[in-house]
């Protein structure tokens, strides 16, 4: 295993110092490889001024109130959903400091969000790090309008700046999962500062930034938009709602923390049970619930597309429950409580990137692949992997993002019920799609979110190490760190 993470760290290395050369490069020149006129990443540039060729677009009632209630689920998604989920599957003695974790780790990305986190994420900039137009929300004003997908359609920017830093709060708290019952407060949250600012942003910048629909307006145009566009949307990857950005980028970062941090105490030889699957079976129904929010809110608008991720959304996670359920019933001899509550998580997962893509069937087919992939996660990879993932974050949300990821790029195809590829110069979906050349740029981004955040997070880890320490001292995690962090508990004797 050593030998395994050397092996990743130098490739990392070797990738991140390719990128850095390249940054000092014009992102025009990523665009010379492979420009398309065609739209294929799932986000606006909020802080992007359209052309002045038209009178100002003015944001819809209806698709002002549809974001900001997506917000809302999404942010309950993490408080109490997540909070909840994960709590209930820790032992007593450490469930009140995974919900502190959870909402303190929300509220400081918030506020890091407003400070620089939006501004280095969604505006102009070079192909791996938007500007600095929006540091401290400089120029954001009631009046500010983001694009969405539709020529001419636009929401409020304020809106569009909640609803993607919900999604940053929730990605850095689904990390914890990996090395929970052992880490020290302290250090969890200046992991969070570094591998937000070095791992989240670069990679939702490279995937989501773009200039709107409304700057492809003839081939030339369209070129100049994709030039000024992130890195992997340039190269036409597909992630509706954060495959890459949220979920493989967290579950790995999370797999790292767990081989830093090692082993918990007894693991392997003392019972670890969830101690309350009750709670754990509500914190996932709830995180269905916002997920709704999450996928369907990804839109950006009201509309059909909006309605068929909402549909997309509903459908996968229920086929994930069935086959999760029914391998465990196959390879136990019994269903659990537990093993649904995991594929309902499983299926969220895996239709996030393809949920604005791929049509209902699709979908489907998604959902009952994710949970037997995503069971195997759990159990064979995870013994093959050796490491200590408390809470299986890389079983659930690494492998179903990659197998997401990569679906998408089978199920998008128009013959098979997908959405296909909109061309925003024709304003017509593109007429020619390969899936094995999408399969590929798929491949690539999933790649490139596997190595960039690996060696960000080995290298934010070791310099929390080396600054305060990751680990709680042994007597304080026997005793648990409900009381000997926060001096409180769960539970009254």
């Amino acid at each position: 295993m050593t030998h395994w993470i050397k092996r990743l760290l130098a490739a990392g290395a070797a990738a991140l110092a390719l990128g850095t050369v390249s940054m000092a490069v014009s992102s025009t020149a990523y665009a010379a490889e492979e420009a398309k006129p065609a739209v294929t990443a799932p986000a606006a540039a909020a802080a992007t001024p359209a052309a002045p060729a038209a009178p100002a677009a003015v944001p819809n009632k209806g698709d002002t109130a549809w974001i900001m209630i997506c917000t809302a689920l999404v942010i309950l998604m993490t408080l109490p959903g997540l909070g909840l989920f994960y709590g209930g599957l820790v032992r007593s003695k450490n469930m009140l400091s995974v919900l502190m974790q959870c909402m303190v780790i929300f509220s400081l990305v918030a506020v890091l969000w407003a400070v620089y986190g939006y501004s280095i994420a969604f505006t102009e900039g070079g192909a791996f790090f938007g500007g600095f137009d929006r540091l401290f929300l400089a120029g954001l004003t009631p009046e500010s309008v983001g694009a969405t997908f539709s020529k001419g359609v636009v929401i409020p920017e304020f809106a569009f700046f909640s609803f993607q830093g919900a999604f940053a709060t929730i990605t850095c708290c689904l990390i914890i999962g990996a090395f929970a019952e052992r880490a020290k407060f302290s250090a969890v949250l200046l992991f969070v500062v570094l591998w937000f600012t070095f791992s989240y942003l670069p990679i939702a910048h490279m995937v989501w930034f773009w200039p709107g629909p409304d700057a492809f307006t003839d081939a030339k145009a369209a070129e100049a938009a994709t030039a000024a566009s992130g890195w992997l949307f340039q190269m036409g990857a597909l992630d509706f709602a954060g495959g890459t950005v949220v979920h493989i980028n967290a579950a790995v970062a999370g797999l790292v923390g767990a081989y830093v941090i090692g082993k918990r105490i007894g693991f392997g030889k003392e019972a670890m049970k969830p101690h309350s699957l009750t709670l754990t079976m509500v914190g996932a129904s709830l995180l269905w619930f916002g997920w709704f929010g999450f996928n369907a809110g990804s839109a950006l608008e009201a509309s059909g597309g909006s309605a068929m991720a909402f549909a997309n959304t509903f459908l996968a996670t229920a086929g994930a429950v069935l086959t999760w359920t029914l391998g465990e019933w196959l390879g136990k001899g019994k269903p659990s409580m537990l093993g649904a509550a995991s594929g309902a998580v499983a299926g969220l997962v895996a239709v996030t990137p393809a949920a604005g893509f791929v049509g209902p069937m699709g979908a489907i087919v998604i959902g009952l692949i994710s949970g037997f992939l995503c069971l195997w996660g759990v159990t064979g990879l995870k013994k093959m992997l050796g490491a200590d993932d408390s809470l299986d974050v890389f079983g659930v949300h690494g492998v179903g993002g990659i197998l997401g990821a990569l679906l998408t790029g089978v199920f998008a195809d128009p013959s098979l019920g997908g959405t296909g590829i909109y061309d925003y110069v024709a304003n017509a979906v593109a007429p020619d799609y390969s899936i094995a050349g999408q399969v590929f740029i798929q491949a690539k981004a999933v790649l490139t979110t596997i190595v960039w955040s690996a060696v960000v997070s080995f290298i934010a880890y070791k310099l929390v190490d080396l600054v305060i320490g990751l680990r709680v001292p042994e007597d304080e995690e026997r005793e648990g760190l409900d009381i000997t962090s926060h001096g409180e508990t769960a539970y009254e004797a």
